[in-house]
């Protein structure tokens, strides 16, 4: 019992300096006007954030935010993102008492904001672990994976009741994802409702600013993906398979080029990161197609428009609101001196709605002839590993259910995901029939 206690306490001591306290200051800057404050408020609420991310824009390329710098710019974002003057990592990991007292209270558990995430981790870590992964990711691996997503799409489109209201994230945005990197990993049928649970219980640990109910369930939920991990691996150990994790296995038993850490790591993040942000590019793409019906009858009239429109949903609604990068050193970007340890937000929503790179930005356009200039993927050496999966997935699924579900009528009671740093919907009713 007194270890129960002392750990207990260890938790609550670390939510404090890495939520709560965040937490409770954003807020308050919110309320002061602090721009980068109302933006976060604003998207931790599942609210819009367009009037927040345009005050930003009319602030200047960087602003200086009570707690770090924030950019919506498009030159800038791409700058902060594919500079090697910047670095990844956690905003309240920079050093301080803050950084201090979570270093000294940290959970010991798989984390994807923690070493050795290929989110948080540069050269020369980063370049190898991705290296072992992005075979699979290759545009030819992925057209590979066509003709069998294209299958998924149509079993779960059978499945659908077109006599009730359907929630369509749950009955389909969500299993199409799970399905193909379920496969693409070696997880059996079975285990991929599981898996599909655990991934959406553990989606907010890339939030900051968590309540502590949510942070304890959060915590739990990483153990228990944690521990479902390490039997998958074990099972593919034992039966290994022609699936990427069985690779990396035969690679690290080998040769010795992983640990077990990072192999946990590596294949967590890989399947987690899979489907979660597809999940919210298919709600986002039927929400926005559902809403503008006219740029839906352009892409029945000329279907070659499909792989643009999945690149104008990427850049109007991206999957991913914000991410951010630490400089190294001292730094001016366009004018403004920005010191060495400076947290600096990259609004990728924002950057999307440059005035300055596409024309007429806040309209949906499914013809836009520049939509992939969009950053929704990030940019430089930490570039969505899967964006070539996504996209593939984003066209086929989509794609799919308009063909079968032409005439879909959205219900009341849509709801947007309450996070500060993944954009998408957490329920969209419809009515199929």
């Amino acid at each position: 019992m007194p270890g129960r206690v002392r750990d207990d306490a260890r938790s609550t001591v670390y939510w404090g300096a890495a939520h709560g306290l965040p937490r409770v200051a954003v807020r308050t800057a919110a309320r002061r006007g602090d721009l980068q404050g109302r933006l976060i408020v604003a998207g931790a609420g599942g609210g819009e954030v367009w009037d927040a991310v345009e005050q930003v824009r009319a602030a200047g390329p960087l602003y200086r935010g009570r707690f770090a710098f924030l950019t919506v710019d498009h030159a800038v974002t791409r700058e902060v993102l594919a500079s090697g003057d910047f670095r990844a990592g956690s905003p309240v990991r920079t050093g301080g008492l803050l950084g201090g007292l979570m270093a000294r209270t940290a959970p010991d558990l798989l984390h994807p904001m923690e070493p050795p995430s290929l989110l948080v981790t540069e050269p020369p870590m980063h370049t190898r672990h991705r290296q072992l992964v992005s075979r699979v990711f290759t545009a030819r691996a992925v057209q590979n994976l066509r003709a069998r997503t294209e299958q998924i799409a149509s079993e779960l489109l059978d499945g659908l009741v077109t006599a009730e209201p359907v929630d369509l994230v749950a009955a389909y945005c969500a299993l199409l994802p799970v399905t193909v990197i379920s496969e693409i990993l070696g997880v059996p049928p079975g285990e991929r409702p599981r898996v599909l649970a655990l991934g959406s219980a553990v989606a907010p640990s890339l939030d900051f600013g968590l309540g502590f109910r949510q942070f304890r369930s959060v915590t739990a939920a990483l153990r228990d993906f944690e521990s479902w991990l390490t039997g998958h691996l074990a099972r593919l150990r034992r039966e290994p398979g022609d699936d990427l994790l069985s690779q990396l296995i035969v690679a690290r038993d080998q040769d010795g080029g992983l640990d077990e850490g990072e192999l946990k790591s590596i294949a967590g993040l890989v399947l987690a990161a899979g489907f979660e942000t597809t999940v919210n590019l298919l709600g986002n793409g039927i929400a926005l197609l559902s809403r503008f019906p006219e740029q839906l009858g352009r892409l029945r009239g000329q279907p070659e428009l499909w792989p643009g429109a999945v690149e104008e949903i990427l850049r109007i609604d991206p999957p991913v609101l914000l991410t951010g990068r630490i400089s190294i050193r001292d730094l001016d970007v366009r004018g403004v001196a920005v010191p060495a340890g400076s947290y600096v937000v990259t609004v990728l929503a924002g950057a999307n709605r440059d005035p300055k790179v596409f024309a007429e930005p806040e309209t949906f356009d499914v013809a836009r002839a520049n939509a992939r200039d969009h950053v929704s993927f990030s940019a430089g050496r930490h570039f969505c590993l899967g964006a070539s999966l996504a996209r593939m997935e984003g066209e086929v699924g989509l794609r799919a259910f308009f063909d079968r579900y032409p005439d879909v009528t959205m219900l009341p009671g849509a709801r947007r995901r309450a996070n500060r740093v993944l954009r998408g919907w957490s329920r969209l009713p419809a009515r199929l029939s």
